[in-house]
């Protein structure tokens, strides 16, 4: 239970740090307004000709009499705009994180600068399209996984009672594990960890991730929200990606707060395996 409050620390850290650092939050949002602009252009045209691709792909119901052509149709139409919901909640972060890429790089740098004791922060020394191929295709990765998990839920919520309650809470938490592994990566990536190497991590301390991870996949349900948030979330996930990796945080720095939050040494989790890529 320390943990799950010590990750939703990191997330108030990272929006109290972009509060503290206007001309980085402004930047930051741009990304997150331009992703907005295009999933909500997709899920409108969804909207409105939804129905008439349910249609399409029924063919075999057309003789159906009413009520129930009207009800199966209806629900299929209702499934695909939850399931395109679902879908865009999950890849939101990954498709603005792929076009904010220099943004949230220069972002987190700073972020790990204002809290290293020495002022320094890991570069990949990476061209950009390199690093922008990495997370393209770990993104890509991500998205099948969290794809399966959505189908996997959807199939569970058919399941009397469970379905209607612990399917969604579940839905939350294993949404929340892959928006965190989304955000830590613009850290980590610059510090050379792998994905694999990133999931080993974030699977050793699950309770820190969903912390940080499940309040913030409920609060994306709102894409505003999101566009909002997301500066503050790269900059708290740099902070959480320290503790991983058992960096140090400077005392008096951004992280640092009088409230009884995360020490300035994290511990390294024990048995994480070590950076590479």
């Amino acid at each position: 239970m320390r943990d799950l409050g010590a990750g939703f620390r990191y997330l108030l850290k990272g929006q109290r740090w972009v509060a503290r650092h206007g001309k980085q939050y402004g930047f930051g949002l741009v990304p997150g307004l331009i992703t907005l602009v295009l999933y909500a252009a997709a899920l409108v045209a969804l909207a409105l000709w939804g129905e008439d691709a349910v249609t399409w792909a029924t063919p075999f119901a057309d003789d159906w009499s009413s009520p129930w052509l009207g009800l199966f149709r209806g629900f299929l139409t209702a499934v695909l705009f939850a399931l395109a919901l679902l879908l865009a909640v999950v890849t939101f972060t990954a498709v603005t994180l792929l076009v904010g890429q220099p943004f949230y790089e220069n972002l987190s740098e700073k972020v790990d600068r204002d809290v290293s004791p020495d002022g320094h922060a890991p570069e990949s020394g990476l061209p950009l399209w390199r690093e922008l191929w990495i997370s393209a295709r770990d993104s890509l990765r991500i998205v099948v996984r969290a794809a399966l998990w959505g189908v996997l839920l959807f199939a569970c919520g058919f399941i009397p009672v469970v379905g209607q309650t612990a399917v969604p809470v579940l839905g939350f938490f294993v949404t929340g594990f892959f928006l965190t592994e989304e955000l830590t990566a613009v850290a980590l990536q610059r510090r050379g960890v792998d994905l694999r190497t990133r999931l080993t991590l974030l699977r050793s301390r699950k309770t820190l991730v969903w912390g940080f991870g499940t309040p913030l996949a409920v609060a994306f349900l709102v894409p505003l929200v999101a566009v909002f948030l997301m500066p503050g979330a790269v900059a708290g996930a740099t902070l959480m990606a320290r503790e991983l990796l058992g960096e140090e945080i400077r005392e008096g720095g951004s992280a640092e707060e009088s409230d009884g939050g995360v020490s300035a040494v994290p511990r390294p989790p024990s048995g994480s395996p070590s950076p590479g890529r």
